[in-house]
């Protein structure tokens, strides 16, 4: 992983790479962002360009012994750390150790998935990952040996909230009295979680959601999505490149064109059309009605943003701005709170496997109304 590969957060790769080019690079980091976040991303290139044996101003080469061994995640002097769990593979004493081959593969495919998808590609089944008392024992072990090609030994521990006690004892004795030439970088995204002696040993990078933006770049580069479809997705997604890619398989419709259409129906109250509407609604499956009416949640939002102050929206295509241009004089003050709450109610009740078609239809009248309030 380099740097070039990660979308945005140029003023987090400035600090890493300065960093290193001033010779300030700490010995315990802790790269804290939600799931979906660049936090791996940049923990993984950040490594590469420390162990560099031809640094660029801005990244890692790319093509030296070091950089190839690093894209394929096999360099001797770089190692991981992560939650496992017994599998059918691996029956008893479960450690990082046992699953490089899988986090390989995972990592490899995306840096941006989760606990869950870890535990779904170990084969864990409903079993919780946990980085055991036994895992420090490797830990200590690990450390104690010289870099064998790189300036560094580098540790990476992924999500280092999920140690048992033990492990984060044995943690916190390693950053106490760090091993020479030896970096631990933890990424996690509870630092809440971790014990307050190991956060206040580390450096803490704080490591931002990606924007909307960033997401729709990413989806257009990495899966072909057109403007309009990739922009829905980035709505939902809410910074995360997780939830973005898990929706590119979720979502089948065109929101934005179903949303202006059942708002106009609403406004004009033409019941014949809602009830049309609500046939579609229902045809459309569960977890894509849920992702509409979460999708309709943040287009209001950003309604009622525009309506206030135009300069809180940094921007929006030509087809929504128009379309938000205009409703916003419809939603004011006294309803868009309850338009947001009705359509929270509706979700709330899909969730719960309550009739589609009856929700909607019902969600409709109450909207109406609403509009008419002013």
């Amino acid at each position: 992983m380099r740097f070039s590969q990660i979308i945005g957060h140029q003023e987090t790769k400035q600090l890493l790479l300065k960093s290193v080019q001033q010779n300030h690079v700490a010995h315990a980091q802790l790269f804290l962002g939600q799931e979906g976040s660049a936090n791996l991303a940049l923990a993984l290139a950040y490594a590469t360009y420390i162990n560099c044996e031809a640094k660029q101003a801005d990244d890692s080469c790319g093509t030296c012994g070091s950089c190839v061994k690093m894209d394929k995640l096999v360099h001797p002097d770089f190692n991981f750390v992560m939650p496992v769990t017994t599998t059918k593979s691996v029956s008893k004493d479960a450690l990082s150790s046992k699953f490089m081959n899988e986090w390989r593969e995972f990592i490899l495919a995306s840096p941006y998935q989760g606990l869950n998808e870890w535990m779904q590609h170990i084969g864990a089944e409903n079993k919780q990952g946990i980085i055991s008392k036994d895992e420090s024992r490797q830990l200590v072990k690990l450390v104690s040996l010289k870099a064998f090609e790189g300036n560094y030994k580098i540790v990476v521990i992924w999500l280092p909230e999920l140690m048992h006690p033990s492990a984060a004892n044995a943690l916190l004795k390693l950053l106490e009295e760090p091993p020479a030439q030896t970096l631990f970088l933890l990424v996690a995204q509870a630092a809440e979680k971790l014990l307050a002696t190991i956060t206040s040993r580390t450096q803490i990078l704080q490591v931002r959601s990606f924007t909307e933006q960033e997401v729709v770049q990413h989806l257009q580069q990495t899966y072909n999505l057109d403007d309009a479809r990739a922009r829905q997705i980035a709505q939902l997604a809410e910074g995360s490149l997780n939830a973005a890619a898990k929706l590119t398989t979720e979502i089948s419709s065109d929101y934005f064109t179903f949303f202006t259409e059942w708002m106009r129906h609403c406004y004009s109250r033409k019941v014949n059309e809602l009830v049309e509407m609500s046939d579609k609604f229902q045809a459309m499956g569960r977890e894509n009605q849920k992702n509409f009416l979460l999708y309709a949640l943040n287009l209001l939002r950003k309604v009622m943003l525009y309506g206030v102050d135009a300069s809180l929206i940094s921007f929006l295509p030509p087809t929504e701005l128009d379309f938000v241009q205009k409703f916003s004089k419809v939603i004011t003050g006294n309803n868009g709170g309850e338009l947001s709450e009705e359509l929270n109610q509706a979700h709330y009740h899909i969730e719960r496997n309550a009739n589609p078609k009856m929700v909607f239809v019902d969600s409709s009248l109450q909207i109406a109304g609403y509009l008419h309030k002013g």
